[in-house]
């Protein structure tokens, strides 16, 4: 028997808190990451192809993909965070490069950007480091880093300049820098005064402009890092504008503080036109070049209301995270903070200019909170999910659609599908509701008074269905609506229910670490097994229904039989919180609290032997295998609901013992029916009286066409013969020209033929005086010739004579300089034996000296060794006397401090003193100046 394994075929949702969580990969293409997948979705084929994340990864934390398409980036944090680079060209998206920050320690990359050749790439890193780190990614070489902020002040986003893969800009709050890569460092350009702006986004437009937003809704231009000039972008101006055109201003720097009204601007990209920016919660304005360098505001694109919703809804409200463009600039696809995907036709602004444009969802819409709940049903390929985001919505795993949806007050805990397919079990927080599933609708006909219905679940047959009430089991009629039975016993809160397949059994599990499995026609307990140590998550029967399988807190996959536990399957660290057997009983999947899946054959293996697959960034909240045991889906607290194809290693899907036939029929309720009649009847005579009118009017329209065509031929006959006469006009003309141009080429030609002849008279004598020179020449040149060759001659013979001579001479000198060399070797030898005995008796003198050196030295290191004991002990004797002295110095030193002080009061008694003085003397010079006054005054009487 070969294994069973599970392939990845769709994914419904959008994991959000990641940077430019989508991106277009082609015109068709766009890729964003749901779970702990990154997913590549065709939006013609409905296909998606999944580049998984690491095993060991903390989650995915932002995206970028490469100018040229082919690369895309993914950032995981964890202990030391990582960039892994993947070839999206590759079917199975290739992992290319793994990238570190090296030595540097780095739980988070927060944002990155690819160079416009694609071959660099930048990694902003989280706080409080906050280093930029550039990379040539190929060969995983950090070429350089800098520190862009503080732990204060976080950085939002990073980008390369389109136009130069050198130069980088860094936004953040309080933060706008330009850095160029320059000598092996990134060297910061620009210092502009932003330090109370907060930057969400920015975008570049030309090689030196860069236009960032802010959380004020402000739209600043800054030219060569400097800042500028701002966007006005207030409504009201551009509704007095008729052609809403946008002026700029100029601001100085201490403008930049100041508040404005409108929205934050959380995403910004440039295109050909232009530039696209959010303008506050779920609106997207474009904005289109002008030729004073300017730019006009002309559209606005909005998210519309949710028609699904029975309150006000919060659509039209969300925030927007990330813009991207297709590559030729036909679509606009945004993200948002609710975890939604939506897309524009920017080919339609021009041709709609005067309709009110407004977002379409890129695929279907998501669920945007934790999903709590998971059927599905037997009569149709339908699976059903609730969700604390207050929705319940119905989903078609055949056609990969979103059938239904709608959205309550409350949340939506737990959610059954009838095996028709035509009704639903729900439970909220106040009630239990069953409810049908018309045509576009989900509409409730009996409530019970079950509250905080965590689990619920139908009975195989239809007929009855279970739903918990914190620790007590409620047994319902679905054909009377009678409470049956009510199963007590659990002493905590009950967590997975099942029905056996002849529903005559039920089995349960708790938070009390019991397992219970229950006879639903007497209501009472057939067996059980409790563990206290273990709270129990998820409960399920094997395929013949004479075991259970369960999952809890102790790591553990337990079959439980007759009361005991046949076997134990240990995890790896991460708890089970799902279990899943396959209807023909060849595997047991679980899913765990990281998120993983796990196909495990059965019967239950007694070693660790499984496969395991990524699919969500949260724990596994629910499982389910469809009836035909085609599909298995998961669903996640990410709100992710993952759909996997059940196949064995030959790529075959599994046999299924029982044949499935699925039904297409819907309920529609009679006023429903009655109306859409109506309507229909209505639509149809509106149609034949547009049918009417549009006859009529394409008769006028005939008819006035008929007299434009009489009147435009009659205009153009006559044009045609004023041409005609003109071109006979023009048609003598030309022959006249024509005649003329002849005879003048006729003159032309005869005085042409002259000169040629009176040339040819001329060259000919000249050619004669030439050949006569020539020959003349040529004579010479013999006679030279000869004279040279005998000088050549009389030349070799001289240098063969000159060289024999000079051949005997150095043989003669070479015999005697052979002579001389065997005489000098002789005396060299006998120089040799004498210099030898020399050498020997030196070394025998040196060898004496230096024994009688060394006699007369180990007597002096034995007298400096006495001398050394000698002077440790006056060392000694010394120190004591080193801290006597210390002590006395000190002393000194308190008794020079007291006189110090004592100094500066008699300092002080001085000065006072000497104020003293100064007061007398000027009171002494007052009297005396008095005196002279008074000595005058008497003098004069």
């Amino acid at each position: 028997m070969s294994a069973v394994v599970a392939q990845s075929h769709f994914i419904f949702g959008l994991r959000r808190g990641v940077d430019n969580n989508v991106c277009f990969f082609d015109e068709q293409t766009v890729v964003f990451p749901c779970g702990n997948n990154c997913v590549c979705y065709n939006t013609v084929h409905r296909h998606q192809r999944f580049i998984p994340g690491s095993e060991k990864s903390q989650g995915m934390r932002a995206l970028a993909i490469s100018a040229n398409r082919r690369y895309l980036a993914v950032s995981e944090c964890g202990e030391k965070a990582t960039i892994t680079v993947f070839d999206l060209q590759h079917e199975q998206g290739r992992k290319r490069k793994v990238l570190t920050a090296g030595d540097v320690p780095v739980q988070e990359f927060v944002c990155m950007a690819f160079s416009p050749d694609s071959k660099y790439l930048i990694g902003q890193t989280g706080g409080p480091e906050w280093m930029l780190i550039f990379w040539l990614w190929e060969k995983q070489k950090v070429l350089a880093s800098v520190k862009t902020s503080n732990s204060n002040n976080p950085i939002t986003q990073v980008s390369f300049n389109p136009y130069n893969n050198m130069q980088l800009c860094v936004s953040g709050t309080g933060v706008f820098k330009l850095f160029r890569y320059s000598e092996g460092a990134l060297k910061q350009s620009s210092f502009p005064k932003v330090e109370t702006i907060n930057f969400l986004c920015h975008t570049w437009m030309t090689a030196e402009r860069v236009i960032a937003g802010t959380d004020t809704g402000r739209l600043l231009v800054f030219e060569s890092g400097d800042l500028r000039r701002e966007i006005n972008t207030s409504s009201q101006g551009v509704q007095e504008q008729p052609d809403r055109q946008v002026g700029t201003r100029m601001i100085r720097d201490t403008d930049v503080d100041e508040a404005s009204t409108v929205s934050r601007i959380t995403a910004i990209l440039s295109y050909s036109k232009g530039f696209v920016c959010s303008m506050g919660p779920g609106t997207v304005c474009l904005f289109e070049k002008t030729e004073e360098d300017s730019y006009r505001k002309s559209r606005g694109i909005k998210i519309l209301p949710d028609p699904h919703s029975n309150e006000m809804t919060q659509a039209d409200c969300q925030e927007i995270d990330t813009m991207c463009i297709s590559p030729a600039e036909e679509t606009l696809a945004i993200s948002t903070d609710q975890g939604q995907l939506y897309s524009f036709g920017l080919s339609s602004v021009d041709i709609n200019k005067d309709e009110r444009a407004h977002f379409e969802f890129l695929s279907q819409s998501f669920h945007s909170k934790s999903i709590t709940g998971l059927s599905v049903c037997l009569w149709k390929p339908l699976a059903a999910t609730s969700s604390l985001d207050r929705s319940v919505r119905i989903w078609n795993y055949e056609t990969k659609v979103l059938e239904l949806y709608k959205e309550f007050q409350e949340e939506a805990y737990s959610v059954a599908l009838h095996p028709t397919g035509l009704f639903i079990l729900v439970g909220f927080s106040d009630k239990l509701r069953l409810m049908n599933l018309v045509i576009d609708d989900i509409r409730s006909f009996k409530e019970f008074t079950v509250r905080s219905c965590r689990e619920c679940a139908f009975s195989h047959g239809g007929h009855m269905f279970a739903a918990v009430n914190g620790n007590v089991i409620h047994i319902y009629s679905v054909t009377s609506f009678e409470n049956i039975l009510n199963l007590k016993g659990h002493n905590g809160k009950i967590r997975g229910i099942e029905w056996s397949l002849d529903d005559s059994r039920l089995v349960s599990c708790g938070m009390d670490g019991a397992v219970y499995e229950w006879n639903t026609q007497t209501g009472k307990r057939e067996s059980e097994s409790v563990l206290k140590s273990c709270s129990y998550t998820d409960v399920a029967f094997s395929s013949d229904c004479k075991s259970i399988l369960a999952v809890g807190s102790d790591l553990m996959l337990k079959e439980i039989q007759d009361c005991q536990v046949l076997r134990e399957v240990p995890a790896d660290e991460v708890a089970h919180t799902a279990v899943a057997v396959s209807h023909s009983g060849r595997v047991v999947f679980t899913g765990a609290a990281s998120g993983t899946i796990r196909a495990i054959k059965y019967p239950l293996p007694i070693q660790k032997d499984w496969i395991m697959y990524q699919a969500h960034c949260g724990p596994v909240t629910k499982m389910v295998i469809t009836y035909d045991d085609q599909f298995l889906l998961t669903a996640s607290e990410d709100g992710c609901l993952s759909m996997w194809k059940i196949i064995d290693k030959e790529g075959r899907g599994l046999k299924s013992n029982r044949q499935i036939v699925h039904t297409e029929e819907i309920l529609v309720t009679k006023s429903d029916l009655e109306e859409k009649t109506q309507n229909m009847l209505e639509l149809k005579m509106r149609l034949e009286e547009l049918q009417m009118e549009n006859e009529y009017q394409l008769r006028l329209k005939d008819m006035n066409y008929n007299e434009k065509m009489k009147e435009i031929s009659d205009k153009f006959t006559q044009q045609i013969k004023s041409l005609q006469t003109a071109q006979q006009t023009m048609k003598t003309e030309m022959e006249k020209k024509e005649c003329e141009h002849q005879e003048s080429s006729a003159e032309v030609t005869v005085k042409h033929s002259r000169e040629l002849k009176d040339l040819e008279t001329s060259y000919s004598q000249k050619l004669i005086v030439e050949h006569e020179r020539h020959q003349d020449l040529q004579h010479q040149y013999q006679r030279m010739k000869e004279d040279f060759e005998m000088q050549r001659k009389s030349a070799e013979e001289h240098k063969i004579q000159a060289l024999e001579e000079l051949t005997q001479s150095y043989e003669a000198k070479l015999q005697e300089k052979t002579q001389h060399l065997a005489q000098y070797q002789e005396e060299a030898e006998q120089e040799i034996c004498g210099f030898k005995e020399i050498i020997k008796q030196v070394e025998e003198d040196e060898e004496r000296k230096i024994h009688d050196i060394q006699i007369k030295y180990e007597k002096k290191l034995h007298t400096v060794k006495e001398t050394n004991t000698n002077l440790k002990g006056e060392t000694g004797i010394m120190a004591q006397k080193f801290h006597s002295l210390q002590r006395q110095i000190e002393d000194r030193g308190s008794d020079i401090n007291k006189l110090k002080q004592e100094r500066q009061r008699l300092l002080g008694l001085i000065r006072s003193l000497e104020s003293d003085i100064e007061d007398l003397k000027r009171q002494i010079a007052g009297h005396e100046k008095t005196n002279q006054d008074k000595i005058k005054n008497s003098c004069l009487c």
